[in-house]
């Protein structure tokens, strides 16, 4: 708009006459004065219509969440009014003009009551406008942006993969059929494995940003139908410890970068940038599925159950000051079937997890790179390979030795901020039970 001043920039404009637009978070009548918190892309501050001003008659009309047009004075606020833990706490805009641009219905309930998850999520256009929201999608969009540049600065190139696949990547049923492709059914891709394996051929080390869809029948605060997955994949590796490092580093990038970002909303949801120790003090702790399971005093399982999840993390950040662990050598005929296996280590793979604050939010290995391997394996699983035919080109023209891993972007966002469901960590969740609204029962 003509002439605007974003709200951050109010405190240099002391004494001028200014013109804001965004919305109307607060009104407070008192007396003949009206006093109103505005809000816009950039932060938050506070007007006041003034008795004998020429906007009180349109200010009558403004209601909460409207969308509005604002001019006015940009005075300091006396001493005693001044908020100096709040932006823009020490002036005060006084109100000449309103223009409403849009004017809002009664809201259902208040903005920024606590409501329950089933509530928050039907009113998702309305709800996402709360504080809260807004701070989690930006803390999401920073996680992101963290992990990207980090991955980019350790020479790896980004890809598209697509979200329509001829096959589902892990060998499952827990895929979602698409009959649209003319004498063959498609898929819902469930990963983009196979394609950043692919693009180790022409990059070497290649990532991608993709969405994912599982049709499991999960309804849980850990599981989503449509997820967004960080994955990466590196080749001339030795073995799963390289891909770790690169997962660590580019983690280690991403919480410095929203610790530095973001210590106003760390506060906001009562939490702190998670601990994760960096040289000399060792890193992230590794340990391995029999030994994790030992700490716990538990008897040895294939996997880790949610509990153990939880158990692990405590004694990690007790023990190690790390609110991240590694666990690797999980039993080779648990992990998908493409997951290296030496034969020395063997009924042992070379994969891992890393779990965060109680959740795994990651999962990766080393790969099979031999083609005949890959092939066998392929059969010990019942898979026909002739279906993985356009995939398996990529060993068939030499493939080495390769890994990468896959980080949920949701979960990774929810531990950051210790959301305890990870569909309040989704802008728009879809789940078995929900498509935008609910489904019927």
């Amino acid at each position: 708009m003509k002439n605007r001043v974003f709200i951050k920039g109010l405190s240099s404009h002391i004494g001028k006459t200014v013109a804001i637009a965004g919305w109307v978070s607060v009104r407070r009548d008192q007396g003949k004065m009206v006093f109103f918190d505005f809000r816009d892309m950039t932060g938050n501050v506070q007007g006041v219509v003034l008795t004998k001003s020429p906007a009180l008659d349109a200010a009558k009309e403004v209601t909460v969440e409207s969308a509005v047009q604002v001019g006015g004075v940009i005075n300091k606020r006396p001493l005693k009014n001044v908020q100096a833990d709040k932006q823009n706490g020490d002036i005060e805009l006084q109100i000449e003009s309103i223009e409403m641009l849009s004017k809002a219905q009664t809201l259902p309930f208040e903005l920024g009551t606590e409501l329950n998850l089933d509530t928050h999520l039907d009113n998702l256009p309305l709800t996402l406008r709360t504080q809260r929201s807004r701070d989690i999608f930006e803390m999401q969009s920073s996680i992101l942006e963290a992990y990207r540049a980090s991955l980019k600065r350790q020479h790896f190139t980004e890809f598209e993969a697509p979200a329509l696949v001829g096959g589902d990547a892990e060998g499952g049923a827990a895929a979602f059929k698409v009959e649209y492709f003319k004498d063959t059914v498609a898929y819902l891709a469930t990963s983009p494995q196979f394609y950043k394996q692919i693009m180790v051929g022409p990059f070497e080390r290649a990532f991608t940003v993709a969405k994912i869809f599982r049709a499991e029948k999960s309804a849980t605060t850990r599981h989503l139908s449509e997820a967004t997955c960080l994955d990466f994949e590196m080749g001339f590796i030795e073995s799963e410890r390289e891909p770790m490092a690169i997962l660590e580093k580019a983690i280690q990038d991403t919480v410095q970068a929203v610790a530095e970002q973001h210590a106003d909303i760390f506060k906001r949801f009562n939490t702190s940038p998670p601990k994760i120790p960096g040289p000399p003090a060792g890193g992230i702790p590794i340990l391995t599925l029999a030994e994790a399971h030992e700490t716990l005093g538990v008897a040895p399982e294939p996997d880790m159950a949610p509990e153990h999840e939880r158990g692990i993390c405590e004694w990690a950040k007790k023990e190690k000051g790390s609110d991240f662990v590694f666990i690797t050598r999980f039993p080779t005929a648990k992990r998908a079937f493409y997951t290296y296996e030496d034969p020395t280590e063997a009924p042992l793979s070379r994969g891992f997890d890393l779990l965060f604050r109680g959740l795994e939010i990651n999962s990766g290995a080393q790969r099979i790179h031999d083609y005949d391997s890959l092939i066998g394996r392929m059969n010990e699983r019942g898979l026909d390979p002739e279906k993985f035919a356009f995939y398996l080109q990529a060993f068939k023209y030499g493939m080495p030795p390769h890994g990468g891993s896959s980080t949920g972007l949701e979960r990774f966002t929810a531990r950051m901020l210790e959301i305890a469901n990870v569909k309040e960590a989704t802008a728009f969740p879809r789940d078995m039970t929900r498509i935008d609204t609910r489904l019927s029962e």
